[in-house]
C-alpha cells in the first residue's frame, strides 16, 4: 500500500506529482572560450529565463541552479567525472508529461546553446510514511 501513496495521492487530486528537470549541454569548456555568449544574448537568455520563471511560479518547487564540475564515487573510490548536465530545477505538475510541456521553447535551448531539458519523475521511496 505505501509503494502507491503518491500516485493514490495524484489521483485523487491531492496533490501533485514532483519532477526533477536537467538541463543539458555538451560543450566542452574550450568550445565555450571560443564562442563565448555575447553580453547582448546574454541579457535577452536572462530575461527570458526569468519570464518563464515567473509563467510557471506556481509549478516550481526549488529553483535549482547551475551544476558544476562532477566527481564520481564508485567501488574504486572518488575521481573526475563528465557528464553534459548544466543545471537543475524542482517542478511539481499533474503528470509527466505536464511537466515535461512546461519547458517546451525554454530558453535553455532557444536563446542559449543548451541542447534539452530532461524531466525525471521522483518517486516515493518504498516502505516510507
Amino acid at each position: 500500500m505505501l509503494l502507491v501513496t503518491g500516485w493514490i495521492e495524484r489521483s485523487e487530486g491531492l496533490g501533485m506529482a514532483k519532477f526533477l528537470a536537467l538541463y543539458i549541454g555538451s560543450a566542452t569548456d574550450a568550445e565555450k572560450v571560443a564562442s563565448p555568449i555575447s553580453p547582448d544574448k546574454q541579457s535577452e537568455g536572462m530575461a527570458a529565463w526569468g519570464a518563464w520563471m515567473g509563467k510557471n511560479a506556481d509549478n516550481i518547487k526549488d529553483a535549482g541552479g547551475p551544476l558544476g564540475r562532477t566527481l564520481r564515487v564508485s567501488s574504486s573510490g572518488v575521481e573526475a567525472g563528465r557528464n553534459s548536465l548544466t543545471g537543475y530545477i524542482i517542478v511539481e505538475a499533474d503528470t509527466h508529461e505536464a511537466a515535461a510541456r512546461l519547458f517546451e521553447s525554454h530558453p535553455h535551448f532557444t536563446i542559449f546553446p543548451g541542447e534539452a531539458v530532461e524531466v525525471v519523475e521522483c518517486l516515493e521511496i518504498p516502505g516510507a510514511e
